[in-house]
């Protein structure tokens, strides 16, 4: 077992005690000559880091062992582990010694981070010259002499942190393309030029990292946030939440500048008002283990950003339009609000416009000029109200709109006004407010038949949502199936964008199995929910003509009416299925759901959302959200199952409402399916067909009728489960619309 063992990761786990190495019979850590990654970080051990622990014959690539209790010397057999790319080893009690010498031999190191280490003695110039080095943090320790630099460094060095040691001297030299910190030497208390760029005021982020920022301090205004180009302005800020990145050292700046210019490079692009973008304090979040790093973008051309530009830039973030580097992963936006916009240019319009007058007054002529430059004002007032009536005319210009794409083609979807969603919601009351997202509100309204519909409000200003909108409003107009939720209309009216849909009264399965209902769903009436949702998105799949491809299949987005039938909803992320049976496209959906293989591809196919399906399935009988504090319900499954014992080992894991009301065979048969439609690879995964013809078989093993309504109304099922305990939590992240 030790010698296959590729990964060794106890970090955070509080363990105490040393490390323990192989001993007559007894075998130890020395054994993993496999091993490519230690990660004993921020634990509590203590003792020696035995030197026999490395070898030449080892693999290890990443050696973390920061904020322990090690003492000793650091053992110099490191340096005959030729493979090491990573070492931090910070925060421990080592003896005080000199810089290793062994180090510079390390020619695939890429981050070296060993900050309060008790180094002492000089830097050798030669570890600069490492050709894959990127990362040097040596901060807080006793080094000295003079920092020297040689001219054939590592092209990609981006940092040198050496802040507070004792060195004395450092041979500048101009145009260093990476970032030196020496704040905290006794160099800095010389003067001379240059001295200020390497000791610069730097902000701590945590115990780890560094912030980003590397201008010099100036004095702002109150709330104003000093930019990379020393410019004083609000920035618009929030918090970037990454659920699984890859990298485990929040020390390494590279990895976040690397994020800092791919997020520039997208705003330029997309020729947003951007000026530089900086990012602080990477945390991790001691609940859900996410990676947090907090967001600053800063306006280009004025102190504060506009409401074109704060809504350009929250879209683009909070749908997930931007794709970070993949050693980050998946990620969810979370703005802190904006309250400094700038004013718009109608406001200067009228400042000039006084001039004018006043100019005019002056002048003598003020009767004449003053009803002329009326008359001019109010034709061009006229003429803009022209130009904003012709822009939120639903289909007149809406080909002048380069993001939403070319008119709508609508099949009997009718067009509301903004007046008359606003009278049959009662001016959009709290009464009428059924459910929100990050889109905006849904309102319950009733037609003047007394139809009762629920009317989706996109949040004010949102018309970058365009292509989405009207994505929805095409595919809904032209489907119609009793498990796909319908139609009733839209309003694209005052800059509004609502989608009046049917009213489903009982709410989402998400709802249902959290028993925020107060409905219970046995069983039976979860399997007659399952077979609704697979049949609607077969229809999308196999007999829509193109097909049609979900894209956002989740409990949140399967409904369920007045006869708990389930209906597939929400389409702003659905697409028409190429004619090569994919389409290649951002990756959005939601994370917990997502396809592996689209994320990694940018492939879209209907497998994608038989992937997501699985994951619905996989809630339905344990009844848990596929993503909970680091738990992953595909993995918790599968690492359960062992289909040579009973219930093949799940009953831990299944829902006790499931368990109890269901017959062995059903079950097992079941979670077999779940785990076919969320097999890693896509041709390995059934089709959407196929899984309803599963489902029908299951169905029938508990005796019931697949084509048949399992019970005319919920009531039945009203109140038998509230104040219940279920394991399903409200902790779902979300990775596009919630």
């Amino acid at each position: 077992f030790l010698t296959e063992l590729h990964w060794l990761d106890l970090s955070d786990n509080q363990i105490e005690g040393n490390i323990p190495v192989s001993n007559g019979s007894n075998p130890g850590l020395d054994l993993l000559v496999n091993t490519e990654r230690f990660h004993f970080g921020k634990n509590q051990l203590s003792g020696e880091i035995p030197a026999r622990l490395f070898h030449s014959n080892m693999t290890l690539t990443h050696l973390l062992v920061e904020n322990n209790k090690f003492t000793g010397v650091i053992p110099d057999t490191l340096g005959f582990v030729q493979t090491m790319k990573m070492l931090d080893m910070s925060r421990n009690e080592f003896n005080t010694s000199d810089f290793p010498s062994w180090i510079p031999s390390l020619q695939s190191l890429t981050t070296l981070v060993m900050e309060k280490t008790g180094l002492q003695g000089s830097v050798p110039a030669s570890l600069f010259s490492l050709h894959q080095l990127q990362t040097v943090i040596l901060r807080n320790n006793k080094l000295n002499g003079s920092l020297e630099i040689e001219s054939a460094h590592s092209n990609q060095l981006q940092l040198i942190d050496v802040q507070n040691n004792l060195i004395e001297s450092f041979t500048q030299k101009p145009g260093y393309p990476f970032e030196i910190m020496l704040k905290g030497n006794p160099f800095c208390n010389k003067s001379g030029e240059g001295t200020e760029t390497y000791c610069i005021e730097t902000q701590q982020t945590g115990t780890d990292s560094t912030s980003l920022q590397n201008c010099l301090t100036i004095e702002c205004r109150s709330n104003q946030v000093s930019s990379r180009a020393c410019k004083c302005a609000f920035p618009y800020v929030g918090d970037l939440i990454f659920r699984a990145p890859s990298f485990l050292n929040l020390g390494n700046i590279a990895t976040y500048e690397t994020l800092e210019k791919s997020l520039m490079l997208f705003f330029q692009e997309r020729q947003l008002p951007v000026e530089s973008v900086s990012l602080h304090n990477p945390t991790i979040d001691s609940d859900d283990d996410y990676l947090v790093i907090h967001l600053q973008v800063f306006p280009s051309s004025q102190e504060s950003f506009n409401a074109t530009g704060v809504a350009g830039i929250g879209f683009v973030l909070s749908r997930q339009i931007f794709t970070p580097p993949s050693s980050f992963g998946l990620y969810v936006f979370s703005s802190d609000g904006y309250k400094y916009l700038a004013e718009t240019s109608s406001g200067s319009k009228k400042s000039s416009s006084t001039g004018i007058i006043i100019g005019a007054t002056v002048g003598g002529s003020v009767l004449a000029i003053l009803a002329l430059i009326i008359g001019i004002y109010a034709f061009r007032q006229k003429k803009r109200a022209e130009d904003a009536a012709k822009r939120i005319d639903p289909f007149a210009s809406w080909d002048s709109n380069k993001h939403s794409g070319a008119v709508p083609q609508l099949t009997g979807a009718r067009f509301f006004s903004f007046e008359e969603l606003k009278k049959w919601t009662n001016n959009f009351s709290e009464t009428n407010d059924i459910g929100c997202g990050g889109y905006g509100k849904v309102y319950r309204g009733t037609l003047p038949n007394g139809e009762l519909v629920a009317i989706k409000r996109a949040l004010q200003g949102s018309a970058q949502g365009a292509r989405e909108f009207k994505s929805e409003i095409e595919l809904l107009s032209r489907i119609h199936h009793k498990n796909v939720v319908g139609l009733a209309g839209f309003c694209f009216d005052r800059a509004e964008q609502m989608l009046v849909y049917e009213y489903i009264p009982n709410g989402t399965l998400k709802d249902g199995l959290s028993g925020k209902t107060g409905i219970r769903l046995d069983w039976m009436r979860r399997l007659n929910i399952a077979i609704g949702a697979a049949r609607g998105l077969q229809y999308l799949h196999d007999l829509v003509s193109p097909p049609i491809i979900h894209r956002d299949i989740k409990s949140n987005n399967i409904l369920l009416d007045a006869n708990l039938n389930a209906k597939v909803a929400d389409f702003g992320l659905s697409r028409f299925l190429g004619e090569k049976g994919h389409i290649t496209t951002q990756v959005k959906g939601t994370m917990g759901y997502m396809d592996p293989e689209y994320y990694m591809t940018n492939q879209l196919t209907e497998k994608s959302d038989v992937f997501s399906f699985g994951v619905v399935l996989l809630e339905i009988v344990t009844g848990k959200v596929p993503i909970d504090k680091g738990r992953y319900i595909v993995k918790e499954v599968k690492d359960a199952m062992d289909m040579t014992k009973d219930l093949y080992n799940l009953h831990e894991t299944l829902d006790p409402v499931v368990r109890s009301g269901a017959t062995p065979r059903s079950l097992e048969e079941f979670v077999v399916l779940a785990l076919k439609c969320v097999e890693e690879g896509g041709v390995n995964r059934p089709k959407m067909s196929e899984v309803v013809k599963q489902i029908e078989n299951i169905m029938e093993i508990e005796r019931l009728n697949p084509y048949a309504d399992y019970a005319s109304t919920s009531a039945t099922y009203e109140g038998e489960n509230k104040g219940l305990n279920h394991p399903y939590t409200e902790s779902l992240f979300v990775y596009s619309e919630a």
